[in-house]
């Protein structure tokens, strides 16, 4: 008589049991390189939404990944808000000519010069990316669009679904959402219709820090500690900068801080912190009780719904 034997999983490499079994990174990992394959195979122009910041650093990574040692098949589109951090800009730009890729920028300052955008009272720009996207989207005829949204990050995320479909104006309606079992994706869009697509959809911020010290990527120096002139500001820490900041009842002073998400310096706040390594990172986010964007975005505090009254005019 045989007596069946089951293993334990590993705590200290995540293996949730066997000896064949993925860890919860690589579990990850092939979930997004297939979803990257399964819109190759299902699309004609699928674009890449690239910011350089880290959720669209990771999602590159893994697109690289997916399709190596071939080039990546899709190209890169950025919405620039002319306020965006230099440092992150300069990673951009980086990163497109280390990997030979094609990039497309729509700018915010575009559309407020020839009057189809105007200035919001309160400087931010986040919230005026929704057209100049929608614009970029229709120009390069893109019909499959990868986001780095997370469904850790905010309430009106995590309704979305990994292919969210978006009719002819761009705009999203959760009761259209596809169910999604077994991996199975549907694609099916009409004329004019096009497909969000987020391959990081079941991650959290841990799992990104993790895998991007697992993988040894590159962030913008902005993500660690780092000295910076900074005021506050309902209650964070933004950037002084020719945007709108500070007032002058605002003082600048200058402080150990880093960001958790990168937006734009209007709207993104740092927080005070020492975590000048990967390590010490991961370490302060598994012990936060925050999530980075309800911590430090500006854009996501106008209201309760702020994020989905934007998603379902079509932002991500």
């Amino acid at each position: 008589m045989t007596t069946a034997t089951h293993t334990l999983p590993d705590a200290a490499d995540g293996n949730t049991g066997g000896p064949y079994a993925l860890s919860h990174l690589d579990a990850l990992e092939a979930e997004s390189v297939h979803i990257f394959r399964e819109v190759a195979g299902e699309f004609e122009r699928p674009v890449i939404l690239f910011s350089g910041g880290k959720d669209s650093i990771v999602m590159l990574h893994l697109a690289l990944k997916a399709f190596w040692p071939a080039p990546v098949p899709f190209a890169l589109l950025h919405v620039d808000t002319g306020h965006n951090f230099p440092e992150v800009l300069e990673y951009r730009d980086r990163a497109v000519a280390r990997h030979n890729l094609r990039l497309h920028v729509a700018h915010v300052q575009d559309f407020i010069d020839d009057g189809r955008l105007r200035e919001r009272p309160d400087g931010l720009r986040n919230p005026l990316q929704t057209v100049p996207l929608l614009d970029g989207i229709e120009q390069g005829k893109f019909d499959a669009v990868f986001g780095g949204g997370r469904r850790d990050e905010e309430k009106a995320r995590a309704k979305e679904r990994v292919f969210s479909l978006r009719d002819e104006f761009g705009a999203w309606d959760p009761r259209r959402q596809r169910p999604e079992l077994w991996s199975l994706y549907n694609g099916k869009h009409a004329v004019g219709e096009h497909v969000r697509v987020f391959p990081l959809s079941n991650w959290t911020e841990l799992d990104v820090w993790q895998y991007i010290e697992r993988e040894k990527i590159e962030l913008p120096e902005i993500y660690y500690a780092h000295e910076r002139e900074v005021f506050s500001r309902n209650g964070m820490w933004l950037t002084a900068g020719e945007w709108g900041g500070p007032k002058e009842t605002e003082t600048v002073e200058r402080r150990l801080v880093r960001y958790r998400t990168v937006g734009d310096m209007s709207c993104t706040g740092a927080v005070d912190s020492d975590a000048a390594t990967i390590g010490d990172v991961i370490a302060e986010i598994a012990a936060s009780r925050l999530t980075e964007r309800g911590a430090t975005r500006a854009d996501d505090k106008v209201s309760e719904a702020a994020m989905e009254d934007r998603k379902r005019e079509g932002y991500f």
